[in-house]
C-alpha cells in the first residue's frame, strides 16, 4: 500500500500546496519523496512509500533513462509484469512491478493508454506524466481495489489527484470544488498547456466486472468441469499475491471466504519454501462467533495464530478516527471497519507481517448476502451481484484499504482476482443463486474435497463480520445504537432531514456517523452514493442478524 499525490496547474506556489501530501503518510511509512517537474513550475509529484517489492529501485516518481520524459507514480502491485516483459519485449532494468507501466504507455503509443491499462493483471492507481507531449494519464483497476481521487476545474485548468480524498481538500482549488472518487476500471487523459493547466481530452472504460482480460493469463479454465475451474483459478488469485519481498500473512474470521484464502496461502507457501509459519488474524470480543470458529480453523491450518480481543468501550471510542480514516458515514462501513481498524493496528503494532490477504469480495461476486436467498429470480440475483460488484469500491473495498493503509499495512484480495471473477461471472446464473437453504453454494461445493478444509468449517452458515465479532447474546449493531442513543437527542433526529437531505439519516446512529463526518468532510455527503442495505427484505436495519433467514452457526 502506497499513497500519491500530484497537483498540475496549481495557480499557488506548489511549495505550499505539496504540504497536504503529508495528509497521506500513514499510507506510505517507509519513504516520501516529492517532485518539481522542471519546465513545468506548476507541477508536482508527490508519493509515500510502503516498500514491498525491489526495495532498492522501486522508490518513485519513477524514471527510467530510457525514457526520461515520462514520469510514473502509481499504488498497486502488477501482477503479471514478468509475463509483460516478455511478451511486449520491454526489457525492463529493475524487479520492481511498475517499471512495465512506463515501457507500455511508450510501446503502446498508437493503441492509446486505455490499451496500456487493459494488458495490467492487477490493482492499480496511477498517474503518468509525459513531458515530452504534454499529457497526463491517470488509471485505476477494474474494481478499484486501490483508492484514487482527482479534482478538475476546467476554468483554471486546476487538476489534482490523491489517493485519499483528504490530501486534495487541503488544496486552495481542491477544497472549493469538486473532489471526486476515479471511477474503476477507466483511464483519463490531459492535456497541459505552457502553465501546466490540464483540460481533459479523453475519459475511456477499458473494463467492467464480468469483462474477459485482454492480457495472456496466468492459469486457464481448461477443464469442463466448472468447480475444478474455479478451484484453479482461485488458487492462482492466491498465488499471485504472494509477489512480496516482506512476510505475508492473512486474516481470519473463521468463515468461508478468509478460511479458504488462509488454507490456499499455507498450502502454497509450503509449496514455494517460504520459510516463515503464516500468521492469521483474527479479531473480537471475549467469545464472540469468530474468534471461536478463527481459533478452529487456525488449529486445523497451523498458523501462528493471533487474536485482538477488544471491549465495546475501545471499540465506541475509536469510532471517529475510523470515520476520519474511512471518508465514508456509510452505516454497514463503519459498523465493519471497527474491528478490521483494531487488528490492523495490532498486526502493524505487534507483529513484522506487512501484507495481509483478506476475503472481501467474496459476498458480491458469489452472493454470500443472506438476503439473496430472497431474490426473485436468477436473473434478478445476477444483475444485483454486478451491481455489487460495480460499486464495491465506495463501500467494502474501501473498508478494507483504509482499515489497513491507516496502519501502514497492505491488502490483498484474491476474490476480486479479474481473471477468477470474469469466469464465475460467466457461469449460468442459475448456479450462482443461494442453494438448499446456503448462501455461495457453488463457491463451497467447488472446495468440497475434504482436502483443504473441514466440512463443518466449508459450510459455517454466514456471519456478518460486524455481527460475528461481538457476542452471539448483544450484537455490535446494538451496543452502537445503544451508544448513538446517549449522543443524539429526537429533536436533532426530526430535524436532520433539513439539515441532510442526501441521504437523510433515519436513525440516531447514523446521524451520529453523519455528524462525525460533516465535521471532517463538510459538504461532502455526495461521495456516498446510497446507504448500503439489502435488498428483496423489508428491515430498517443492514445488520445480517435482523433478517428472517439468519441462523447463528454453532
Amino acid at each position: 500500500m502506497c499513497g500519491i499525490w500530484a497537483v498540475f496547474g496549481s495557480e499557488d506556489d506548489v511549495s505550499v500546496q505539496c504540504h497536504a501530501v503529508h495528509k497521506i503518510g500513514h499510507r506510505g511509512p517507509d519513504a516520501f519523496r516529492i517532485e518539481n517537474i522542471q519546465h513545468f513550475e506548476n507541477c508536482c509529484l508527490g508519493f509515500h512509500r510502503l516498500s514491498i517489492v525491489d526495495d532498492m529501485l522501486g522508490m518513485q516518481p519513477m524514471r527510467l533513462y530510457t525514457h526520461p520524459q515520462i514520469w510514473l507514480i502509481y499504488n498497486g502491485e502488477i501482477y503479471n509484469h514478468k509475463q509483460l516483459d516478455k511478451d511486449f519485449k520491454l526489457n525492463v532494468s529493475t524487479n520492481c512491478d511498475g517499471e512495465p507501466m512506463i515501457h507500455l504507455y511508450d510501446k503502446l503509443r498508437v493503441e492509446g493508454p486505455d490499451a496500456m491499462a487493459a494488458q495490467l493483471d492487477g490493482v492499480f492507481a496511477f498517474c503518468i506524466m509525459d513531458t515530452a507531449n504534454r499529457k497526463v494519464i491517470l488509471g485505476r483497476d477494474t474494481y478499484g481495489v486501490r483508492p484514487l481521487f482527482r479534482v478538475h476545474t476546467a476554468d483554471n485548468g486546476f487538476l489534482g489527484v490523491c489517493s485519499e480524498a483528504k490530501g486534495l481538500l487541503g488544496l486552495s482549488h481542491g477544497s472549493k470544488n469538486g473532489v471526486e472518487p476515479f471511477l474503476p476500471g477507466h483511464v483519463e487523459v490531459y492535456k497541459l498547456d505552457l502553465q501546466g493547466r490540464a483540460t481533459l481530452e479523453s475519459r475511456t472504460c477499458f473494463n467492467s466486472p464480468g469483462q474477459i482480460p485482454k492480457y495472456r493469463t496466468l492459469a486457464s479454465p481448461d477443464s469442463n468441469n466448472m468447480k475444478e475451474n474455479i478451484r484453479t483459478l482461485f488458487e492462482a488469485a492466491v498465488s499471485k499475491r504472494l509477489m512480496a519481498d516482506r512476510r505475508v500473512g492473512c486474516m481470519l474470521s473463521g468463515g468461508l471466504d478468509s478460511s479458504v484464502v488462509a488454507a490456499l496461502l499455507v498450502k502454497q507457501s509450503k509449496e514455494l519454501g517460504i520459510k516463515y509459519p503464516i500468521q492469521s488474524f483474527a479479531v473480537g470480543m471475549k467469545n464472540s462467533p469468530d474468534l471461536k470458529a478463527a481459533r478452529k480453523v487456525a488449529k486445523h491450518l497451523g498458523t501462528e495464530h493471533h487474536e485482538k480481543i477488544f471491549t465495546a468501550e475501545e471499540a465506541l471510542e475509536i469510532i471517529p478516527e475510523v470515520i476520519d480514516k474511512l471518508e465514508s458515514y456509510d452505516i454497514t462501513t463503519v459498523r465493519a471497519s471497527v474491528g478490521m481498524y483494531l487488528i490492523s493496528k495490532y498486526i502493524r503494532n505487534k507483529t513484522d507481517t506487512t501484507v495481509v490477504l483478506s476475503g472481501e469480495g467474496a459476498d458480491e461476486l458469489a452472493q454470500g448476502y443472506i438476503y439473496f436467498h430472497n431474490a426473485p429470480s436468477a436473473e434478478e440475483a445476477n444483475e444485483e451481484s454486478r451491481r455489487l460488484l460495480k460499486d464495491l469500491y465506495m463501500y467494502d473495498v474501501l473498508r478494507g484499504d483504509r482499515t489497513t493503509a491507516g496502519h501502514g499495512l497492505e491488502i490483498r484480495v484474491p476474490f476480486l482476482d479479474h481473471q477468477f471473477t470474469s469466469y464465475y461471472l460467466s457461469l449460468p446464473a442459475e448456479d450462482r443463486q443461494p442453494k438448499e437453504g446456503v448462501e455461495k453454494f457453488l463457491l463451497r461445493s467447488s472446495f468440497d474435497d475434504g482436502k483443504l478444509l473441514p466440512r463443518d468449517i466449508l459450510w459455517r452458515p454466514k456471519e456478518a463480520f460486524s455481527d460475528g465479532i461481538a457476542s452471539a447474546e448483544k450484537s455490535w449493531f446494538q451496543i452502537v445504537q445503544e451508544h448513538c442513543d446517549k449522543k443524539i437527542n429526537d429533536t436533532e433526529l426530526e430535524e436532520a432531514i433539513k439539515k441532510y437531505p442526501h441521504n437523510t439519516p433515519r436513525t440516531k446512529e447514523a446521524l451520529f456517523y453523519r455528524k462525525t463526518f460533516e465535521e471532517k468532510f463538510p459538504e461532502k455527503g455526495h461521495w456516498i452514493p446510497y446507504m448500503w442495505m439489502p435488498k428483496w427484505v423489508s428491515t430498517d436495519d443492514p445488520s445480517a442478524r435482523t433478517l428472517k433467514h439468519y441462523k447463528q452457526s454453532a
